[in-house]
């Protein structure tokens, strides 16, 4: 077993305290996502959410880094990567929410360390092993306990898939905006993905609503839904975002990717202190899925797979 010298010990912990602070922050934007969803259709939401949050990143890298850095960077490959990222994962996990309840959407989440690991499988040749089926079988079974168990109607075609497309996308991207911006910081990959993806998302709403007439409500949209908005954006999209990829960059995606299995917990705490229920087949479920990717990591039952 490696010894860790102290102050190797202290990076670990502080890289995993940024990667537990991004998990808080975004579970948050779930439940504040509830707000606004019902004024906003998905691809105008995907498009108000991604300009927020570059709103908010693009000045703070700008006056960090000059402009040099920022107009020398490669857009082109930052609005493929965040159009990717944060356009289509933004915009499917709202269809989730549209179907299913946040914590659903979140558990359904919980399974990112596996679609790592198949897509590493994929990328980089890593062999897929006894382990890892075991642990997928689990996460796929854990998953559907969460929906059965979920509060109202819900749909187990739609609303599952488009989390799962959501986590996959995102998955693929965060692990791409690593690879494809060696030379940046984290605030500039983070800013350029989310800018970049802001831009496609735009003209994606614009046409959405010249062609087919969907525009967001906005005589419906006060300052409560404002913050709901604000939240899902700001908090959700751009700190969250930014603390996300300083821990991919340090820890790498499969040990950050660990992180997402707690964030059910962190949304069903929310949504309890908040008056809801206390959900026990949604627990069960979020436990299995935790359970299943702990596996298929190595972490249970014997050498990483």
């Amino acid at each position: 077993m490696t010894t860790l010298d102290p102050t190797a010990r202290r990076s670990l912990v502080v890289s995993n305290l940024i990667c537990l602070a991004s998990m808080v922050i975004w579970s948050a934007g779930l439940p504040a996502a509830d707000l606004i969803i019902p004024h906003m259709p998905p691809i105008a939401l995907t498009a108000c959410r991604a300009l927020l949050a570059a709103a908010v990143l693009l000045p703070i890298w700008w006056m960090i880094e000059g402009g040099k850095v920022v107009l020398g960077a490669n857009w082109l490959r930052g609005a493929w990567v965040g159009f990717v990222t944060l356009g289509l994962a933004s915009f499917f996990v709202i269809i989730a929410l549209q179907y299913n309840d946040p914590v659903t959407v979140a558990i359904v989440s919980a399974i990112m360390p596996v679609i790592g690991i198949l897509l590493e499988c994929l990328a980089d040749h890593r062999p897929f092993t006894r382990a890892l089926a075991v642990g997928l079988v689990l996460s796929v079974a854990g998953g559907l306990i969460a929906v059965s168990g979920a509060d109202g109607e819900v749909s187990f075609g739609i609303g599952v898939l488009a989390a799962l497309a959501s986590v996959t996308f995102y998955t693929w991207g965060s692990r791409e905006t690593v690879k494809a911006f060696p030379d940046l910081t984290p605030l500039g990959r983070s800013t350029i993905t989310i800018a970049g993806g802001a831009i496609v998302a735009t003209l994606a709403a614009l046409a959405d609503g010249t062609l087919r007439g969907h525009w967001p409500d906005w005589a419906a949209i006060g300052w409560v839904e404002f913050g709901g908005l604000a939240a899902f954006s700001i908090g959700s999209m751009a700190i969250a975002q930014l603390l996300w990829i300083v821990s991919v960059g340090r820890i790498g995606i499969g040990a950050a990717s660990m992180h997402m299995n707690a964030v059910p917990f962190y949304v069903m705490l929310m949504v309890f202190l908040m008056g809801g229920p206390w959900n026990w087949a949604q627990t069960v479920g979020a436990a299995i899925v935790v359970t299943g990717a702990a596996i298929a990591q190595g972490l249970i039952g014997g050498k990483r797979a």
